[in-house]
């Protein structure tokens, strides 16, 4: 009896062992903007980042997908009040929500991707990106490889800071190269709850600016912008430029046509984020992640040596700010 009291006595221990283990791990959860984690694009990116992060610190990580807006507050809460250690939010729409939550946990370390903090909070840090450097690039590119003088863009929304600098930088890197380019631009004429995810008009917009002779379409604002990627690239002779991630690994239906991306590197940002968090280093206020091109992938032989050297002058320049786009 006695061993077996004793016994009974050592499996609770290492059970209260093991609970306070687990209950003491690092723990980072997600809460999407409208839309789904595997977008192609930019919710995925940002897991990406946090799973990179959770497997360098053995960390627990989990997401919610927000279905509608007025859940932000809600599913922000079901990690704050669970012990998690850091909270990403991921898209402007979340920012009131983030902030007012990181007020109330002032214990919790918060990332608000895309959220531009106006007044600094110790424990949020905005990730931002320069939007408007990735798409003059983009723009630059489309200006370089169009034949018919005629290219296209496809927006989710102009209520996003981040969506509307992607499209002035495009335009303005067109113009930078061919001030006589047309250019074709549409934003998605729905809400928040719907822009960023439909891809059917996407599809039927870049449909629309081919038949006016566009060979070239940039498409920007998740699944609505996979849309216009996916019927460019049914069109046989086109180029499309994706964003966010390198959606040559992640949307391969669109490879046909998908010359490059305009890249806000946000898997690595969001992960080094999650590090300097865990190890008490974290920045208040804003912190900007990196931008640029993607590789050509297979498109690597229809870019010139010529057009190389020139992308590469006015990504120095654009970043050493002897190019500015917003004056």
């Amino acid at each position: 009896m006695m061993i077996k009291n004793a016994l009974v006595m050592m499996a609770g221990f290492w059970s209260a062992m093991l609970w306070t283990v687990t209950a003491c791990a690092f723990s980072v959860g997600l809460v999407t903007d409208v839309g789904v984690i595997d977008d192609k694009s930019f919710n995925q990116s940002v897991w990406e980042g946090v799973q990179a992060a959770g497997l360098n610190l053995k960390a627990k990580t989990k997401y919610i997908e927000t279905r509608d807006a007025k859940d932000y507050s809600s599913n922000i809460s079901l990690f704050a009040k669970n012990g998690y250690d850091v909270i990403v939010t991921v898209g402007f729409g979340l920012g009131e929500a983030t902030r007012n939550a990181a007020a109330k946990y002032p214990e919790i370390k918060f990332i608000g991707v895309d959220q531009f903090q106006v007044s600094a909070m110790k424990n949020i840090a905005g990730l931002i990106f320069h939007e408007d450097q990735a798409g003059f690039q983009a723009g630059t590119l489309a200006a370089l490889v169009t034949k018919s003088n005629i290219i296209a863009s496809v927006f989710a929304t102009d209520m996003i800071p981040p969506i509307v600098a992607f499209k002035n930088g495009f335009e303005k890197g067109a113009r930078y190269i061919n001030k006589d380019i047309r250019i074709i631009s549409s934003y998605h004429p729905g809400g928040l709850d719907v822009a960023f995810t439909d891809p059917e008009w996407g599809a039927s917009t870049a449909r629309q600016a081919i038949l006016q002779g566009a060979d070239v379409i940039f498409g920007a604002g998740g699944l609505t912008g996979n849309g216009a990627l996916v019927e460019t690239a049914s069109h046989k002779g086109r180029y499309c430029i994706g964003v966010d991630a390198d959606q040559w690994l992640t949307v391969h239906s669109a490879r046909p046509c998908l010359v490059s991306c305009a890249l806000k590197k946000i898997t690595p940002a969001v992960s080094g984020l999650v590090v300097m968090a865990f190890e008490n280093r974290f920045p208040a206020g804003n912190y900007y992640g990196e931008v640029g091109l993607s590789s050509f992938h297979e498109f690597d032989k229809d870019i010139p040596e010529d057009i190389r050297k020139k992308l590469s002058v006015i990504e120095k320049e654009l970043k050493e700010g002897r190019i500015r786009i917003t004056e």
